[in-house]
């Protein structure tokens, strides 16, 4: 028997896929190998704590907390019925990851339901993003900060994009992105800390884009966001679903939760536009995101 459960053991530990079990109150009982890579948490600082203390904090599509109501996994405990979704989770650098889960209930040998499983795969385009990352560093036009591409390689990219959208007929767009109160951040928690958000932001972007979209941090707390074939709807759901991604992820300081939110300017490119023209027109809009109020997005087409 104990042959049997050190195979099976060893099984769970090589999957790709993260794994873990709770209780039917949803306290974490064990954490697999694979759970540890794709989270950043370890087994340690897992096992025994509720999925929402502080530790996965699944947030959907809309930015609306699963680990406070009733998310798949809970639904599967009370109901028995196995669920597939698509979810964010939070990593313990702070940014958000996009994975897939798939939970259902265990239950006892006279079938009575004793708490749940959840297996999740991290379909962030990795492998793209590494690629990416040895590019740049080869070309010099990595900022190291934040391992996204810097202002120099963003200004050459929207400029390629320019004459791709003049041979083929490609639309583009793009996010001029800013973290709200980040003087606020730094004078309050200091520049290491500042640079830890400037870290989770960045890493939210990238870990949430399409394979074929470019980011870059533009210059102290601002970033752009080079979209590919979009329309102007598409541009404003994108523009906010990360607007949401951000709000909701945060680095743990001092055990306590630290949040920021960003403002959006977002626009389409359109027959009269420069390289100049169009950051400009962004940066208006998210001028005008910042003085109605922040953490929201402005787009014009």
């Amino acid at each position: 028997m104990n042959l049997v459960s050190d195979s099976f053991g060893r099984i769970i530990d090589n999957l790709h896929d993260g794994l873990y079990f709770v209780d039917r109150d949803r306290k974490i009982l064990y954490w697999n190998i694979a759970a540890e890579k794709i989270s950043g948490f370890t087994a340690e600082e897992v096992v025994g704590k509720s999925c929402s203390d502080n530790i996965l904090t699944h947030v959907d599509a809309e930015g609306s907390s699963l680990c406070l109501g009733l998310c798949p996994l809970a639904a599967s405990i009370a109901d028995r019925q196995p669920r597939e979704a698509e979810v964010y989770m939070h990593h313990k650098d702070g940014h958000r990851i996009p994975v897939s889960v798939r939970v259902s209930a265990l239950t006892d040998a006279e079938d009575n339901v004793i708490g749940g499983i959840e297996l999740f795969s991290d379909i962030t385009n990795q492998s793209g993003n590494a690629l990416r990352v040895k590019e740049l560093e080869k070309l010099a036009l990595l900022d190291r900060l934040t391992q996204l591409a810097n202002r120099h390689y963003i200004e050459k990219e929207i400029q390629s994009r320019f004459e791709e959208k003049k041979r083929f007929k490609i639309p583009f767009g793009i996010l001029f992105m800013d973290i709200d109160h980040f003087k606020k951040v730094n004078d309050t928690y200091g520049h290491d800390i500042g640079d830890e958000v400037l870290k989770f932001v960045a890493n939210t972007f990238v870990t949430n884009s399409r394979p074929f979209d470019s980011y870059g941090r533009w210059g102290g707390e601002e970033f752009i966001g080079i979209v590919r074939n979009i329309t102007c709807q598409d541009l404003e759901h994108l523009g906010n679903r990360l607007r949401l991604l951000v709000g909701n992820s945060y680095i743990l300081h001092q055990n306590k939760k630290l949040h920021v939110t960003i403002s959006i300017g977002a626009t389409l490119v359109n027959e009269e536009d420069t390289v100049d023209s169009l950051i400009k027109r962004a940066d208006i809009l998210l001028y005008q995101s910042k003085t109605a109020g922040r953490n929201r997005l402005t787009i014009e087409e």
